[in-house]
């Protein structure tokens, strides 16, 4: 069995952040749904469990970061191609979302990013394999 993802994010208002990536593309598993969390899917090992602030505490003793002030990750997916990329950054900024940079050619890379409605900062990116420079060791 291959090993899968749960990537935990907090979030404010629960139906909201489902709005927003249901027009990223995104769907849901109802099984793991209720007024608390949501189980996003991103792929068949990659998932996001969105959990309100208030359930997130509960798992731990720590203090929320506010992602509009901190950054607590940057969530790296890849795309297939340049334009894949550029697709859903387009349409996160269409549903809501704020880019904090422009996105980067670096010939055998392509990324570009956005920051969601709660702040969490989300990276696309394109590789072309057979234009990863070689390591120099």
């Amino acid at each position: 069995m291959a090993t899968q993802i749960f990537v935990n994010l907090p979030v404010k208002d629960l139906d909201r952040s489902v709005a927003f990536f249901t027009k990223l593309g995104y769907t849901f598993n109802p099984q793991f749904t209720d007024e608390k969390a949501t189980c996003m899917i991103i792929s068949d090992t990659i998932y996001v469990m969105l959990l309100t602030v208030s359930f997130f505490q509960t798992f731990t003793k720590k203090e929320i970061v506010d992602a509009h002030k901190a950054v607590e990750c940057s969530i790296a997916l890849s795309a297939d191609s340049k334009d894949a990329v550029n697709e859903m950054v387009d349409k996160a900024q269409a549903a809501g979302a704020t880019i904090p940079n422009p996105a980067t050619d670096y010939g055998f890379m392509y990324q570009h990013s956005f920051e969601d409605l709660d702040g969490h900062h989300w990276e696309f990116v394109w590789m072309d394999p057979n234009g990863v420079p070689e390591h120099q060791g």
